[in-house]
């Protein structure tokens, strides 16, 4: 495990302020408005309020934030990797800290509001930090685990994890914080999907005269392989070769560049895929 002192400063700086924006982000929209997220971090929230309005107990957020991560934490250093986890752990006792010192601001008192804009904000610091190689925490490390080591759709298991949170939350506390959660969820979930797109795919057909350096070209771009597939132009009845080939769509910008550069006169067709079955290659996490 090797230190780059530009590339993995600016990594921890980043971090760093995607902390500082989560911890606010707890004060401010969700304690405000009284909303349970999904996660680990709804997990802790609720266990907060547990100990607060039943045993009139005040236990602090990281203690128990803390607790709940180790398991996840210790599947990130075996599975995932070391310097993802260990800024990942960076993100979590920081986060945890500043939501203990940082007092409790209110932004707005409408609900809905508070749904909307603390959702937008917790989807925005998830993927920021996904982005440096990084995780929030919690389920992150689950969901990664599932999907590039087991070859499972995690979201189906994120998704029933969060709805236990909420539905127990909306046992103890009101249903109408519980779905004002499911507004603040949507929201978060639909803005990390935009803007992380790791696991996300597009499929590439490239018509092409050079298909050989096409596909050594995707190759040293993604390591991902290509098809050739023989096809015949309509207009001149000229034979031409086909390049087909999955990469994921954060990749795909960087592959048509440099297709276009081995290729100035090749045509290329990018579609999204819905569905992808089989061995698909990512590159590994730290």
């Amino acid at each position: 495990m090797t230190f780059d002192l530009k590339k993995d400063g600016k990594r921890l700086i980043v971090i760093c302020l995607a902390s500082v924006m989560m911890a606010l982000n707890i004060k401010t929209f969700v304690n405000t408005g009284g909303l349970y997220p999904g996660g680990v971090t709804g997990l802790t929230i609720l266990i907060q309020s547990v100990f607060a309005d039943f045993l009139q107990i005040s236990v602090p957020f990281t203690l128990i934030n803390l607790l709940l991560n180790l398991g996840p934490v210790y599947i990130g250093f075996r599975f995932i990797g070391k310097k993802f986890t260990i800024y990942s752990c960076i993100m979590i006792v920081l986060t945890s800290v500043l939501t203990d010192v940082i007092p409790k601001i209110a932004v707005t008192y409408d609900i809905l509001l508070i749904s909307i804009f603390g959702g937008i904000i917790n989807g925005f610091v998830i993927s920021l930090c996904l982005s440096m190689n990084a995780t929030t925490g919690g389920t992150d490390f689950i969901s990664i685990f599932l999907s590039e080591k087991k070859g499972v759709d995690s979201w189906n298991f994120i998704l029933a994890f969060n709805i236990v949170i909420i539905m127990i939350a909306g046992i103890l506390f009101g249903f109408d914080k519980a779905l004002y959660s499911i507004i603040y969820q949507y929201a978060s979930t639909q803005m990390l999907h935009m803007l992380y797109t790791r696991y996300q795919k597009q499929t590439l057909f490239i018509v092409t005269d050079h298909a050989d350096a096409v596909c050594e070209v995707i190759n040293q771009v993604s390591r991902h392989g290509a098809t050739i597939l023989n096809g015949e132009g309509s207009y001149e009845r000229r034979k031409r070769e086909v390049v087909y080939s999955v990469v994921s769509r954060q990749e795909s910008r960087e592959v048509i560049d440099a297709v276009k550069r081995t290729d100035a006169e090749a045509f290329v067709n990018a579609i999204k895929t819905e569905e992808l079955f089989g061995r698909f290659y990512y590159r590994p996490n730290e």
